[in-house]
Parts: structure tokens; C-alpha cells; sequence
């Protein structure tokens, strides 16, 4: 078993002081002739001092021939190359690649970058899923999907994807435009209800959208030493001279993102800052988090004391705003006439960055005519898809309120959404 560089190193070092202290002792000393031939002790002497000196001067080629558990110096920071596919990939055998994720000699997370094909990488990691659980996933669909196109943008480590019916309302007449609206979805009703409240919405002349405001929110909190130390952060960050400091550190973000405003809030000494930018047709939370980042450490020169304590805001909480929605009924033209209408403060949506880059999604966007960017007027598709998304919303609302009243929800469940198909030999099968 080799021995460590760092003991093998010593070991040179230790015989190359100890043969030339013994060379100089030999040679100073006047009573002992240095004679050739060597004797046995001066060519042993020698042969250590020429053999710790090879041995030292070949040290610079250690890192390059020998594994080292020693810790290295950390290199100057630079770029990171692309991962480079395996050598030689078309020649490794499926079963090699599949028995080293198995034996977690090969992380399963690698395979894209190793094999440099996503679609392999995803169906061997599939078998190696099997072998590891003993439970196949045939259900789940393989084929049709660009596994390059979800790379580092949509999911990791995929397998497959999952069906999901789409269903088309409509159409929808909204601000004197008709729409067509695709529907993903596993509820029964759920499309032949909206549907339903298309038609209405047709009958009574269409519907009317407002967009209020186009902008998405970040709340960092940072705490501060002292109350007093929050309050001068927060003036200084709400005087309107500043504010055309921090726009450009955080307009430098991204091209689109725009920064618009940033209100505070005191509690002791947390100080809760609420960012709201423009994103064009992005949604736009990881812009907004970058420059909001930006800002913060722009501010950290003037306020080393501040520690933060929360950015704010994840996925499941976004479904949630995107959900908020007020329906109103109100009685009109002295009860002739019924006006309906819903108020979606945060409707959180885009049609470029994420899932749009997928073929399922660019058609569904496709059909409403919002698909990527405009770039004409950036941020006109993104608003466009909100309005949208708010005519259907209502669609939805009116024909649930009607059936409501008319006592025909559980009615409609029944016909629509329950299968009469055995479904103990569907799940067996």
C-alpha cells in the first residue's frame, strides 16, 4: 500500500539532512582520507543524498502523477468549464452506467453531464430507479419528451413526465377579442363548466378587462442592531434622492427588470423592505431576487451592521397570491340585469423563462397568441395571458354560481366526474 505524499515527503527531507551533515562531518575530518573506491558508509551516504535530492526536485510533478489527501491551496477563481461528456460515451455499455449509479459509484445527478445525452441519461437512470426499488414506473411515459430542453431550467434528475389532458373553453369574448382557452386539467366539469360561462359571457355582450398594475414584489427582512439603526435605514432607503442610486444597482440585473419602488416596514429592530420592479414578459422572481441582492449589498457599505434575515416568497406560496380572487354579484337596471365581476390582486404569470421553453406549453400560449416575448411593446404578452387568465376565472365563477342556485353541482360531479369503469381492474392493469 502506498504511503502518503505528505510522510514520503518527510522522509526525503529527513535523509537529505541527515547524509549531508554526515558528508561534512567525513569530509572535515583531517585523520580520514577520502579514498575511491567509497567505502561502504560513504557510498550508503551518498547514495541517500543523491537519492532525497532526485526525490525533492521531482516534487513539482507530484500533483500531476500522485493523488494527494492533502488539502490544496484554493486556485484563483475562474470560469467553470461545461461539463465534458465521457470519453469514449457511444462505446460504455448501458449496463456498466446502470450498475455504477446502482453501486452509487456513478451519482445519478451526473449522468447528463458524463454521458452528454439527456435522453439516455434519463432512461438509464430510469432502469437504475427499478433495480434500486425493486418497483418499475411502465406508467409513467418515456417517449415525446426534450429532455435537452428541461436541462438546468426545469427539473433535475428526470425520469419522464405526466399525462395531463388539456380541454379548450371558449371562446371567450374578452375586450371585443375572442379566445380560446386551453385547459390542463384531472376535474371532471371543470372545462365544460367554464365553457358553460364562456357562452354566457358571449350572450351578455362580453366581458371587459382593467389591468390595474404590472409589477412583481420582493420583502427582504434584515434586522439591525438597534431600533434606532432600523429607523435610519429605513430613511435612507425611502428618501426619493437615494432612490435613483439603488435603481441602477438593481436595473443591472437583467435587461427587462426594472426597478419601481421600495416601501418599509419597522417592527423593532427588523426593518421589512418591499421591492417591486418590472419584469417584461417574465414572471420574474429570480430577476427580482438578483437585483434585490444587488441592492443589499450596495447598502451593506453604508450599513455593515445589518444581517438578513429572509428574502421571502417560494413556489407554493406564489400558487397561493395567483389564486386570490373576489367575485361580486351585484343586481343592476333595477334587477333586469345581473353584473358579475372578479378582482385578482395577484395574478403571478409570463410567457418566457420556465416551462414555456417545452412544446406542450409554446402551443398552449401558441393559441391565446401570447407565445414568448414582444417585442414591440415587452411586457404586452405577459399582461395580455393575465387578462386572460381573469376572463376565464370569471367564466368559471358564473357557471358555478349558476349551478349553485340551480342545485346542479352535485348533479353535474355525478355525470362528469365519476368514471364508470371497473376501476379495481383499471388499477390492476
Amino acid at each position: 500500500m502506498p504511503l502518503p505524499v505528505r510522510i514520503t515527503n518527510g522522509l526525503a527531507m529527513i535523509s537529505l539532512v541527515l547524509s549531508s551533515c554526515d558528508l561534512l562531518r567525513l569530509c572535515s575530518d583531517p585523520d580520514r582520507a577520502l579514498r575511491f573506491p567509497l567505502g561502504g558508509r560513504e557510498a550508503a551516504t551518498v547514495l541517500c543524498q543523491l537519492a532525497s535530492v532526485v526525490y525533492l526536485l521531482c516534487l513539482l510533478g507530484v500533483p500531476f502523477a500522485h493523488p494527494s489527501s492533502e488539502p490544496r491551496p484554493a486556485a484563483s477563481p475562474r470560469r467553470r468549464a461545461p461539463p465534458q461528456p465521457m470519453h469514449d460515451a457511444a462505446e460504455v455499455g448501458d449496463e456498466e452506467i446502470v450498475a455504477a449509479v446502482v453501486s452509487g459509484a456513478l451519482p445519478s445527478y451526473r449522468l447528463e453531464s458524463r454521458l452528454g445525452n439527456c435522453r439516455r441519461a434519463a432512461r438509464l437512470r430510469r432502469e437504475a430507479l427499478r433495480r434500486v426499488t425493486g418497483r418499475g414506473v411502465e406508467g409513467l411515459p418515456f417517449e415525446g419528451m426534450d429532455y435537452q430542453a428541461i436541462l438546468g431550467q426545469c427539473c433535475e434528475m428526470p425520469v419522464g413526465f405526466v399525462q395531463l389532458p388539456v380541454g379548450v373553453a371558449g371562446p371567450l369574448l374578452l375586450d371585443g377579442r375572442q379566445y380560446y382557452v386551453p385547459m390542463a386539467t384531472t376535474e371532471g366539469c371543470l372545462v365544460a363548466s367554464v365553457n358553460r360561462g364562456c357562452r354566457a359571457i358571449a350572450e351578455s355582450g362580453g366581458a371587459v378587462s382593467v389591468l390595474l398594475r404590472d409589477a412583481m414584489s420582493r420583502a427582504p427582512a434584515v434586522k439591525l442592531p438597534s431600533a434606532r439603526r432600523a429607523a435610519e435605514l429605513k430613511a435612507f432607503v425611502e428618501e426619493p434622492a437615494n432612490f435613483d442610486t439603488l435603481a441602477p444597482v438593481f436595473d443591472r440585473s437583467s435587461r427587462f427588470g426594472r426597478l419601481q419602488g421600495i416601501h418599509c416596514a419597522l417592527a423593532g429592530r427588523n426593518l421589512y423592505m418591499r421591492f417591486t420592479c418590472s419584469t417584461g414578459d417574465a414572471m420574474g422572481m429570480n430577476m427580482v431576487s438578483k437585483g434585490v441582492e444587488n441592492v443589499l449589498d450596495y447598502l451593506r457599505n453604508d450599513f455593515p451592521d445589518m444581517d438578513l434575515v429572509s428574502l421571502s416568497g417560494q413556489d407554493p406560496a406564489q400558487n397561493v397570491e395567483s389564486s386570490q380572487c373576489i367575485t361580486m354579484l351585484e343586481a343592476v337596471n333595477e334587477g333586469r340585469d345581473l353584473h358579475v365581476s372578479v378582482t385578482m390582486p395577484s395574478i403571478e404569470v409570463g410567457t418566457i423563462g420556465g416551462g414555456t421553453c417545452l412544446a406542450s406549453q409554446a402551443a398552449c400560449l401558441n393559441l391565446l397568441g401570447v407565445k414568448g416575448p414582444n417585442h414591440d411593446s415587452p411586457g404586452a404578452n405577459a399582461k395580455l395571458l393575465a387578462t386572460i387568465v381573469a376572463g376565464s376565472v370569471l367564466a368559471g365563477e358564473l357557471s358555478l354560481l349558476a349551478a349553485l342556485a340551480a342545485g346542479q353541482l352535485v348533479k353535474s360531479h355525478m355525470k362528469y366526474n365519476r368514471s364508470s369503469k371497473d376501476v379495481t381492474s383499471s388499477a390492476a392493469s
